[in-house]
């Protein structure tokens, strides 16, 4: 059996005449239906019977050529396959990251950049844990998350067990997310004691992560709110607090473009300091496209510090 007497048939089916297919595939009728004929002496089987009008296939003729049809499709692939050994291999990145807008800013940067015809990028958001493993198990080049006052002891330390490496990109300070006529909203800033009453919002984690590994920021004079909201995508913590008197805390970044214009940062009064930054494994190489993935989350960031800052000053303004 060979893969021209499988095109044959194939061929032959689609005419639904040997006649038409040995014009289609220009060879001689006879030389078509040799071929075939030596291929049912072969596997014991008779693919189709003659009449005036062409051919009508039989069962074991249907049955078979649906297995050359199969045959035929995985040699063109692996044909296909090997004719682009030449080319440029497609390009591969995945990053992992704490619910931040700043990182897709990035993302979407380095899909513009992109001129490669074959690529295969993820972006994941998850949970503090979920990004550290997934950097650990080779599931992401690098994950964006953040060290704080309280946390940064315990995550170096973690981070250091599995072979991961922190570089810091911007410090900046805490901040409250609420709604742009929250009670909250007009103050230049908030303490942890006036955040008491409102309800608040954070992402859930494995039950069995410890609270270092919050998406939010851990205030020592923060009371534990009698009001809570779990989720566990950014979209539904966006539309929660644009909606409601819920707060959340976080680096207060916002991103032009890609933030709900409900929706305003105040800066959190205290010491504390939200270091964000990237991990990767030490000791593995990083791509060209992950080392270029870096540059832009650094110029996101920073971008994202400005366009923050402009933004609170014109709200304020615009109440006074």
């Amino acid at each position: 059996m060979t893969f021209q007497q499988l095109l044959y048939l194939v061929e032959i089916s689609r005419c639904g005449s040997i006649n038409k297919a040995a014009q289609n595939l220009f060879i001689s009728q006879s030389s078509i239906s040799s071929s075939v004929k030596d291929l049912e002496e072969e596997l014991g089987i008779c693919f189709f019977e003659r009449h005036n009008r062409g051919v009508d296939f039989t069962e074991e003729g249907k049955e078979f050529l649906n297995y050359a049809q199969l045959l035929l499709e995985q040699k063109q692939h692996v044909e296909s396959m090997y004719k682009k050994k030449n080319a440029a291999p497609p390009s591969h990145f995945s990053v992992a990251t704490q619910r931040y807008p700043f990182t897709e800013d990035a993302f979407i940067r380095l899909l513009h950049r992109l001129d490669k015809a074959s690529f295969s990028f993820s972006l994941k958001e998850s949970s503090m844990d979920t990004v550290i493993n997934d950097v650990y198990e080779h599931r992401a080049d690098i994950g964006v998350i953040f060290l704080s006052n309280l946390t940064k002891k315990m995550l170096e330390r973690i981070l250091e067990t599995k072979g991961i490496q922190f570089e810091e990109l911007q410090c900046v300070t805490p901040c409250v997310f609420v709604r742009r006529d929250h009670p909250l909203a007009c103050l230049p800033s908030v303490s942890a004691e006036d955040l008491s009453g409102y309800p608040y919002l954070s992402f859930e984690h494995s039950q069995s992560a410890a609270l270092d590994f919050s998406e939010e920021v851990q205030l020592l004079s923060f009371k534990r709110p009698s009001r809570t909201i779990k989720v566990n995508s950014r979209a539904a913590a966006v539309n929660i607090i644009a909606s409601t008197d819920a707060i959340t805390t976080g680096s207060g970044l916002l991103v032009s473009g890609l933030m709900d214009t409900r929706m305003i940062s105040i800066p959190l009064a205290g010491n504390d300091c939200m270091r964000l930054g990237w991990i990767h494994l030490k000791n593995n190489k990083l791509s060209a496209e992950a080392l270029e993935f870096v540059e832009l989350l650094k110029q996101a960031i920073a971008e994202s510090v400005v366009y923050t800052e402009r933004i609170r000053n014109l709200f304020i303004k615009e109440e006074a």
